[in-house]
């Protein structure tokens, strides 16, 4: 009984050794180029998915493009009076057949790009804090071939509309779709100029300040002082990617207060903490996080003396990703506690509901870097100033289109919705906000020193009331820049220091009489302002006013009762 079983667990064995020869033998008599074929179509089918290639979901639908979604308030005037009659943003998007994929297009917008070829006319510009920022400008005589002189471009009698662009991170105006945009806007005949950050294109840094994603005190100066020398034009601002988050931040933090007509956002990261998270999620997102570490890298070597001083030398060296780089850079430089803290207070998602003057806001849902999660939709459905366009398919800062990827679908649509704005009646006017000035009888030495003044993105910097002076250098001009409490640039006594510049220049002094002899008519009443200031107080704590009286009189009874009684108690006994 036991040799039967013995015997059959034999053969069955065998037979099943057998069986695997038999299917060897039958795999070997499969053509070797099946074989090829079945790997090529698993790696074809894996770099499909893991590129997130759409080809055959345009050639299915014929490559008719995708529409663009807006969300907005239902009561948007300017949606419906601007947004609503540009032909392209109210079309389809179709991708150049052979980047049909975010990651194509976005490696090829860097690498290739097919940038229009010009030449810059570069100026240099100081701020209050002592930085220096290069002013790239680009004109219709420059791409026309037109004759230029370096005066027309701070003309103060021109009307031309003037567009600011916003670079995103280590970019300057040498990047591909920057030369794009600059290129197609001054075309139609309008004065661009790309304000470079700090310590990019070319310039050394040369002040103890560095540029970060919310760092909009430079984007300020620049505005401000845009709009002071060219008073009459139309002052227009576009950001992209990080240069979007750093313009949104700068409107929400100002409000009416700012001199720009309208704006426009492209691929914004929205919510940086978001975006970290996002960015290392997946093994493709990771190259773009290695990619923007590697640039942040060379943009430290740059200024390795002064990183070396003000950050962490060795983990810059050592920084694989973007976290890193800002944990051991920008996170010191900046006086952040956390790199969590310095994301939280600079995500433009919170400040876009502040926006007040017309907001074009232009994402990708398929951007690989700045990721859709990020989008803050109901905040934007809420701002009756803001329009959110969004497109199915297009990358990062790329969206070419045609067949041979000459041109970019945003630039074409970005410069349409400004004409189409320009020509409209809902271009922002700044209204002056004046700022309130202090009692005399509260003003006092130490409002007139240096303080240091925490701006809500962080950044600590010391500050003086006396106006600064910012001088820029090829056209050598000279600006007065006078801070408020805030730290922020005051438009009015910028207005006031002109009109008194302007009087001294021509010879003519009665301005300046007038002033002083209007200041020497104000008497100094030290009286009343102390009296408000104790009646304000007193209607705000009136209770605690009179509890203070009441400790006061009971604390020191024993001592005053003691002296009447010997003062009247002598003159009762006389």
């Amino acid at each position: 009984m036991d040799w039967n079983c013995s015997h059959l667990e034999l053969a069955a064995s065998s037979s099943s050794s057998n069986g695997y020869k038999l299917l060897l033998h039958a795999l070997s008599l499969i053509p070797t180029w099946h074989y090829l074929l079945a790997a090529a179509i698993a790696l074809i089918t894996f770099i499909y998915n893991f590129l997130e290639i759409h080809f055959l979901e345009d050639l299915f639908s014929g490559f008719s493009g995708s529409p663009v979604d807006f969300t907005f308030n239902s009561s948007c005037e300017f949606y419906h009076a601007v947004v609503s009659k540009c032909r392209i943003l109210h079309g389809t998007y179709s991708t150049t057949p052979w980047l049909s994929s975010p990651h194509l297009q976005t490696v090829f917008l860097n690498f290739f790009g097919n940038p229009p070829v010009f030449k810059y006319r570069r100026q240099m510009f100081r701020t209050p804090d002592g930085g220096t920022i290069a002013l790239d400008w680009l004109t219709s005589s420059d791409v026309s071939g037109g004759a230029f002189h370096m005066d027309d471009v701070v003309s103060k009698e021109e009307c031309t509309p003037v567009v600011m662009i916003i670079p995103g991170l280590t970019s300057d105006s040498a990047s591909p779709y920057l030369k794009h945009l600059a290129y197609h806007t001054a075309k139609r005949g309008w004065k661009v100029v790309v304000s470079n950050h700090r310590g990019l294109g070319g310039v050394s840094i040369t002040s103890d300040c560095f540029y970060n994603a919310g760092w909009t005190e430079d984007a300020r100066t620049v505005v401000n002082y845009l709009h002071k020398e060219n008073p009459r034009a139309p002052l227009f601002v576009v950001g992209t990617s990080i240069g979007a988050n750093v313009l949104i931040k700068y409107l929400g933090e100002d409000g009416e207060n700012v001199p720009v007509a309208g704006a426009v956002a492209v691929c914004s990261p929205w919510d940086l903490l978001i975006g970290d998270r996002f960015i290392t999620r997946r093994r493709v997102q990771k190259f773009y996080d290695r990619a923007l570490a590697i640039g942040l890298q060379g943009y430290a070597k740059l200024h390795q003396p002064l990183f070396t001083r003000l950050a962490n030398w060795e983990g810059i060296e050592k920084s694989l990703s973007i976290r890193d780089f800002d944990n051991h850079a920008t996170r010191h430089v900046g006086k952040y506690e956390t790199v969590d803290t310095y994301y939280r207070h600079n995500s433009s998602s919170i400040y876009v509901q502040s926006v007040s003057i017309p907001l074009l806001c232009i994402s990708a849902l398929d951007d690989p870097v700045c990721t859709r999660e990020a989008i803050p939709w109901d905040e934007c459905r809420v701002n009756k100033n803001v329009v959110l366009a969004t497109v199915k398919h297009g990358g990062h800062l790329a969206f070419f289109e045609g067949i041979t990827a000459s041109g970019l679908w945003w630039v074409r649509a970005v410069n349409e919705f400004l004409g189409v704005l320009h020509s409209s009646n809902y271009m922002h006017v700044q209204k002056k906000i004046p700022t309130p000035s202090t009692p005399l009888a509260l003003d006092s030495s130490i409002d007139k020193g240096p303080y240091v003044n925490v701006s809500e993105d962080g950044m600590v910097a010391a500050f003086n009331n006396e106006p600064t002076v910012d001088n820029v250098e090829e056209e050598h001009v000279t600006q007065d820049i006078n801070l408020d409490g805030d730290g922020r640039v005051s438009e009015e006594n910028n207005n006031k220091q002109n009109e008194l510049v302007t009087n001294t220049k021509s010879g003519d002094s009665s301005g300046i009489a007038e002033t002083t002899s209007a200041h020497n008519a104000v008497p100094l009443d030290v009286i009343a302002p102390l009296k408000r200031y104790l009646g304000q107080l007193s209607r705000q704590n009136r209770w605690s006013i009179w509890l203070l009286v009441y400790i006061a009189v009971t604390t020191s009874w024993p001592l005053v009762g003691s002296a009447l009684y010997v003062v009247f108690g002598k003159k009762l006994r006389r």
